[in-house]
C-alpha cells in the first residue's frame, strides 16, 4: 500500500509524513487539490458577501467575510505556509527567475497582503483594539480594495496550481 518512490501511487511519504495523492487527476497532492477547491468557493462567498453588503445586510456580511477570513488564515497555517517553506523558500535565491517560483513567490506576496489588509479591516470593524486615528473612514473603498487584492491572489493560486501541477508536473 505505501509507495516510498512515485507521485503516481496512491499515497507517499514526504519528509516522513503520509502525502494523499490528489483526486483532480493532476500531480497534486490531496492538500493541494482541497486547497483549491476551498479557495475557489472562498472566493464565490466573498463576493455573496459583497452582494450582502450592497443589500445592506452589514451582519450577514460581517460574518460571511470573517469566517472565510479566517478560514484562509487556517489555510495558510496548515497547507499554504508548509509547502511554500518546503517547496519553494530553499531553491528561491537560486531559482527564482523560473515561472513555478516566480509564480509562488508572488501568490504568496499578493495573498499575504491581501490576507493582513482583511485582519486589519476586521480588527477595524469589530473591535476597539485599533486607535481612532489609525482607523480609516472610506470603508466601502478598503473593502473593495481587499477583495480586489484577494481575488487576484486567488487568480493568481489557479495559475500557480495549474503551473506546478497540471503544465510542468516535473519541476
Amino acid at each position: 500500500m505505501w509507495d516510498t518512490g512515485s507521485l503516481e501511487s496512491q499515497e507517499v511519504r514526504s519528509l516522513g509524513a503520509v502525502k494523499l495523492k490528489g483526486f483532480l487527476g493532476t500531480q497534486a497532492g490531496f492538500g493541494a487539490d482541497i486547497t483549491l477547491l476551498l479557495q475557489i468557493v472562498m472566493g464565490g462567498s466573498l463576493i455573496a458577501g459583497a452582494f450582502l453588503a450592497r443589500a445592506k445586510r452589514y451582519a450577514a456580511h460581517g460574518i460571511c467575510q470573517t469566517t472565510v477570513l479566517l478560514l484562509n488564515l487556517l489555510i495558510i497555517a496548515s497547507f499554504m505556509w508548509p509547502s511554500f517553506s518546503l517547496q519553494v523558500l530553499p531553491g528561491l535565491p537560486k531559482h527564482f527567475s523560473r515561472q513555478h517560483y516566480f509564480v509562488a513567490v508572488l501568490h504568496g506576496t499578493v495573498g499575504g497582503i491581501a490576507e493582513l489588509l482583511g485582519l486589519y479591516i476586521l480588527l477595524v470593524a469589530g473591535t476597539n483594539i485599533v486607535p481612532e486615528a489609525w482607523r480609516f473612514r472610506r470603508w466601502k473603498l478598503w473593502m473593495r480594495i481587499e477583495l480586489a487584492l484577494w481575488l487576484f491572489a486567488l487568480l493568481i493560486g489557479v495559475g500557480m496550481y495549474l503551473i506546478w501541477y497540471v503544465f510542468m508536473p516535473s519541476k
